[in-house]
């Protein structure tokens, strides 16, 4: 059924009451898994995913991972596990599935240029992913969790890896050159509408990951990525303050 954007033109609204360029309600917390190095839990709308991180720890490099320099560096390596409730569909995806393995790449790649591998030689870094519910922005919400739960696990990074997504409100076949990007698209915009998943380097502009799977006119990429990165400094100042609340209760805790 196509996607309904009438209502968008008239009063500039989205089919969930957001404007162009609000995120969805985002919720996180640390340390969910008390048997893990780190953990976390975050929900970007209707997506949940759990991570947990184990190490660095000695271990043999696997085909999921990554690392420069071969062993002088530790080796991420990443696993993603959808569950097949999370989706409408409720499909299972085998350990070979092409999309779950691209996504796994794409976040050990991110990780391995942003933490400080040279510290842990001959080491792997396990990042553990599971999707519990799929409502859109599944890359940017698993480089979301999985950068806190790198912060819970004590691993020394550069700066966060926030993502989110952007795209347009027009499709490619419409050629609407008057089309107005969108921000953090949800399940059913993301299979109407061209998107890309934007991550970038705390709250600056140093973009380290850009996902795009859908076709649209060049003209209005640059629009879309500005909303990218623009929305990635909004996932950074929440996912700061889940941190520091995080922090300023261990403090809390010691001083009682």
């Amino acid at each position: 059924m196509p996607l309904d954007t009438s209502t968008y033109s008239l009063a500039l609204l989205r089919l969930d009451g957001r404007r162009w360029n609000e995120l969805r309600r985002m919720h996180a917390q640390i340390s969910t898994q008390p048997t893990a190095d780190g953990s976390s839990y975050l929900e970007m709308g209707n997506t949940k995913v759990v991570c947990t991180v184990t190490g660095p720890a000695e271990g043999r490099r696997a085909a999921g991972g990554a690392g420069p320099g071969g062993d002088a560096n530790a080796t991420v390596q990443v696993e993603v596990g959808i569950a097949g409730f999370s989706g409408v569909d409720r499909k299972r995806r085998g350990r070979g599935d092409k999309r779950t393995s691209e996504m796994q790449m794409t976040i050990a790649n991110a990780f391995s240029n942003t933490l400080f591998t040279n510290l842990y030689p001959h080491s792997t870094i396990l990042i553990t992913l599971h999707v519990l519910s799929q409502d859109g922005s599944l890359l940017a919400a698993c480089l979301n969790a999985a950068t806190l739960a790198l912060i819970d696990a004590g691993v020394p990074m550069s700066d966060y890896v926030v993502a989110c997504t952007s795209g347009s409100t027009s499709s490619y076949s419409s050629n609407d050159e008057a089309a107005d990007p969108l921000l953090d698209l949800n399940g059913t915009e993301e299979l109407e509408l061209p998107f890309l998943t934007v991550g970038t380097l705390g709250a600056g502009e140093k973009v380290s990951v850009l996902v795009m799977e859908s076709r649209v006119q060049a003209t209005r990429l640059e629009g879309m990525l500005a909303v990218g990165v623009d929305g990635c400094k909004q996932v950074k100042e929440i996912l700061d303050q889940v941190v520091r609340r995080h922090g300023k209760r261990i403090l809390e805790s010691v001083k009682t």
